[in-house]
């Protein structure tokens, strides 16, 4: 089992966790290695639960923070192991998972092994399958597994947010819209009828369909429909009597699942939509004591996470939490994958600083 240096800088930490593959059901290697890591300092509460691995304080302080990061990555494709390089001047850990989100959890590794004596208790969570489907994310397993290692009156998640601070996030849809047909040779094509043609109307309303902006609390969530798969075919040589489409919609805040699934299905009146995957967005919350104070010590200017993140389960449980992490989520599950050293660097400042006052 590869070894972690907690000692090491969070640079050098970030390089040694994307060197380890962590790809969404193969986290186990690098969660053995974060569990042994942090195991070795006795201010720290090791809990395990599959691939996810908690560390916490228990300082009796009156207030507790959770900060969390996921160790999974999208599939590999050529850009690992890190490579060192420079851009303009300035210097980058470029491979997989650099920004999405290891620099992140590097940082929190780092700080949980040196904050020995915080000005908040702290709750770290390292968890596992964030990248899949939702009904196998680790930090939803989690919850219902030990509910009170939730604990706490504000939560930071690491995902990438180019060193500022984001506030809620937008919710996600899944959605299959059908097509029937009749199959028949395609010599004699008028006998059959094509699926596939008949999804014809249902790609214009997607192209014609224009993102809405909505204001929440003060942050404004740009939305999003689009198709992300087609599907449909038996031969070369028959009409196609089934197509599907999958549609993701990202919905603002504002919204709840069922505001969102009634959107979904009015865009789509007269086909038939299975709502396959849904997940609901979170408020900024920014109005919250300890998230005020968080702002405040990182000179950040808030702005949306129009991505869906975990600081949704936390809202959800009545937490208010934000993004906070390096990398730019652009780069995110992009091939060209990189972070700036410098941004590292002054994440680890930041979450250093306020933890240390607050």
């Amino acid at each position: 089992m590869p070894a972690l240096d907690l000692t090491a800088s969070s640079v050098d930490l970030t390089r040694a966790i994307c060197d380890i593959p962590s790809v969404s059901d193969d986290e186990t290697p690098l969660a053995d290695a974060i569990e042994a890591a942090v195991s070795a300092y006795d201010h720290l509460e090791v809990i395990r639960d599959g691939d996810t691995i908690v560390a916490r304080t228990s300082l009796g302080r009156s207030r507790r923070v959770v900060i969390a990061g996921h160790i999974d990555t999208v599939p590999i494709n050529r850009n690992l192991p890190v490579e060192d390089r420079e851009i303009d001047g300035q210097a980058f850990l470029w491979g997989r998972g650099t920004v999405d989100m290891k620099a992140g959890v590097a940082v929190q590794l780092k700080l949980a092994a040196e904050l020995t004596d915080p000005a908040v208790d702290i709750t770290w969570m390292w968890y596992d399958h964030e990248e899949v489907d939702s009904t196998l994310n680790g930090l939803g397993r989690l919850s219902r597994n030990r509910p009170d290692l939730f604990e706490g009156d504000f939560a930071i998640l690491g995902e990438p947010s180019n060193g500022e601070v984001e506030g809620g996030c937008n919710g996600t849809l899944r959605a299959l819209i059908r097509t029937d047909g009749v199959r028949a040779h395609s010599a004699r094509s008028w006998i059959g009828e094509n699926a596939i043609h008949k999804a014809a109307p249902i790609l214009a309303r997607l192209a014609e369909y224009r993102a809405r902006e909505i204001e929440v609390e003060g942050l404004v969530y740009r939305e999003g429909l689009n198709a992300v798969r087609i599907s449909g075919g038996v031969a070369g040589n028959v009409i196609p009597d089934a197509c599907e489409v999958e549609v993701n919609y990202r919905f603002a805040p504002s919204r709840d699942a069922e505001g969102a699934a009634r959107v979904v299905r009015d865009v789509f009146t007269g086909f038939e939509v299975d709502i396959v995957d849904i997940a609901e967005g979170a408020r900024p919350g920014l109005d919250a004591p300890l998230a005020k104070e968080f702002v405040d010590a990182v000179g950040a200017t808030p702005t949306p996470k129009y991505g869906w993140t975990d600081v949704a389960r936390f809202s959800a449980l009545g937490i208010p939490a934000v993004n906070y992490g390096p990398g730019d989520p652009h780069l995110a599950h992009h091939d060209e994958e990189r972070v700036p050293v410098a941004q590292i660097d002054a994440v680890e400042r930041g979450l250093r600083a306020w933890l240390s006052a607050s």
